[in-house]
């Protein structure tokens, strides 16, 4: 007897796929009981799942393992495309089965793996199911984009928001919360750290009912224009239709803004207000870099007790002056229970020791101001190159590229006359945009940073860096890993790609430089509060 096993796939979970789904098992059972010599192993099924990668398909992995135990001989499929859309995968499996006795048997396609032509007609196919793929992929993503234009939201329910059949209603007891959050941020002026402390302690709860609020949970509410009623969306996109891996659109592709979109939650004024601050406290007033990443030390500052990261305090000094220090996040928050470790690191120390540690690596002052000066102006040269005229003018063939593509569609009636003419114009106001830039290039003059003065002024800044001369926050802020704190009152200070650490004793005053650690060229006693 021959033990036989089928794999059967639906992509979609509508009705009509499900009720596909449920005759394809059962077509499968009745045709291997016809069988005399045949014996049915067990039907593998995988349901609303996409054929392009087999990583997620949980039945499918699970029949090529039982193959790899030899528990049948012979498996069927209703078509190629039902096996797999990736003609890599389809190719690598089917050897991989072949080598251990299994043959695949493509009902629909009249293939048999076990026959001699078979690798070459199995490539045929798969290559066709792939690009079947492919074009239903950019099918799928020209609807959603036009859809998304026309205002129809993608996405799940978030706080103060719910989301039902691409429409965003506000809901009210969650809307309350977000204008508390707006409030506190943007009229009382307080850090992100202290928010999430007091909405933990008031009990309040996220959109997915957690109660462990965070910084960088505030931070991404005071970021979303959805609150003040603008919309944005594309922000993350699917490079490979195969493997579906999503990443943060960064210019990829364009963005759908839809200003004025839907109710807001708070007022243009306060949202305005906010986006300021948060600029105001990131670094340089830098967009995105949020108030976790204001500091040298925000995130760098470690407890060797809980591993929990120092958060900062601003402190008050008798003559009035300020000084900054960071402490423990959970012994702040929840006090000795939480951590023991019950002390504080001043940022002058903080930066001190850091100081001491780049000055200790021996480094060739002369050769590295000139090695880096080198590597900046080809970075800057890089960065142009973006806005050069060859860029500009092949980005421009790109966008006439998609207008030819827009008409193709309306040609093969994907899209309506409406819509194509909407799209056009959009393209053609890109164009416009792109000429502007491109005439303005085309005229204008080498940067400053091409001219010998800015080379030499750049050269002497990084060596100042290096001599200590002069600081810099971008500086240390790159070249710091992690400095951990310990209960022992030592302080282990690690640098970015390299092995060492410098280890220091922590005490109540500055004394004289003791070596503690053979990792340690240098090592000397700081003080701790």
């Amino acid at each position: 007897m021959i033990k036989v096993a089928s794999y059967c796939r639906v992509s979609t979970e509508r009705d009509d796929q499900a009720n596909s789904f449920e005759s394809q098992q059962r077509y499968f059972k009745e045709y291997i009981s016809l069988q005399p010599d045949w014996e049915l192993c067990q039907v593998y099924a995988d349901e609303g799942i996409t054929g392009t990668s087999t990583r997620k398909r949980t039945a499918f992995n699970r029949m090529i393992a039982d193959a790899r135990l030899g528990k049948f001989q012979l498996i069927l499929t209703k078509e190629v495309s039902r096996f797999s859309r990736n003609i890599l995968d389809t190719i690598a499996y089917t050897r991989e089965l072949s080598a251990l006795g299994v043959g695949i048997l493509f009902m629909n396609d009249g293939i048999s793996t076990l026959e001699p032509d078979a690798e070459l007609r199995l490539s045929i196919m798969g290559s066709l199911a792939q690009e079947e793929s492919r074009k239903t992929s950019a099918r799928v993503k020209w609807g959603q984009t036009r859809r998304m234009e026309q205002g129809v939201v993608f996405g799940r329910s978030l706080l103060g928001y719910d989301v039902k059949n691409g429409r965003m209603t506000i809901n009210p007891q969650g809307a309350e919360l977000v204008r508390l959050i707006f409030h506190k941020y943007g009229v009382e002026k307080k850090g992100t750290t202290v928010i999430a402390r007091e909405l933990r302690e008031a009990g309040f709860k996220t959109c997915r009912g957690n109660a462990r609020w965070s910084n960088s949970h505030i931070i991404k509410i005071l970021k979303n224009e959805k609150y003040v009623g603008d919309l944005v969306q594309k922000k993350t996109y699917t490079p490979d239709y195969l493997s579906h891996a999503k990443k943060y659109n960064h210019g990829e592709e364009a963005q759908v803004v839809i200003p004025n979109h839907h109710e807001g939650i708070i007022s243009r004024e306060l949202w305005d207000a906010v986006q300021r601050e948060l600029n105001r406290r990131s670094p340089r007033g830098e967009p995105g870099a949020g108030h976790s990443n204001r500091y040298v030390f925000s995130g760098r500052i470690q407890c060797g007790e809980c591993g929990a990261s120092f958060v900062s305090r601003k402190r008050s000094r008798k003559d009035g002056t300020f000084y900054r220090r960071w402490s423990c996040y959970t012994a702040v928050s929840e006090g000795k229970a939480g951590c023991p470790i019950g002390k504080s690191l001043r940022e002058e120390t903080a930066m001190d020791l850091l100081r001491q540690s780049v000055a200790s690596l021996g480094l060739d002052r002369t050769l590295l101001p000139q090695t880096l000066t080198r590597l900046v102006l080809e970075a800057l040269q890089t960065e142009d190159d973006s806005r050069r005229p060859e860029a500009l003018e092949g980005e421009m063939e790109r966008i006439r590229q998609k207008k030819a593509d827009v008409l193709d569609a309306f040609f093969s009636q994907q899209i309506t006359r409406e819509e194509m003419r909407l799209v056009s114009q959009k393209y053609d106001r890109e164009l416009e945009r792109l000429q502007t830039q491109l005439e303005a290039a085309q005229t204008t003059a080498n940067a400053d940073y091409h001219k010998k003065e800015f080379q030499e002024a750049l050269s002497a800044r990084i060596a100042a860096l290096f001599k200590g001369e002069t600081a810099s926050e971008s500086f240390y802020k790159h070249i710091l890993d992690h400095i951990t704190v310990h209960k022992n009152r030592t302080a282990e200070v690690r640098l970015s790609l390299l092995p060492h650490k410098w280890v220091y004793a922590l005490g109540d005053q500055i004394d004289p430089a003791v070596p503690i650690s053979v990792n340690s060229p240098l090592a000397s006693a700081y003080g701790m509060e």
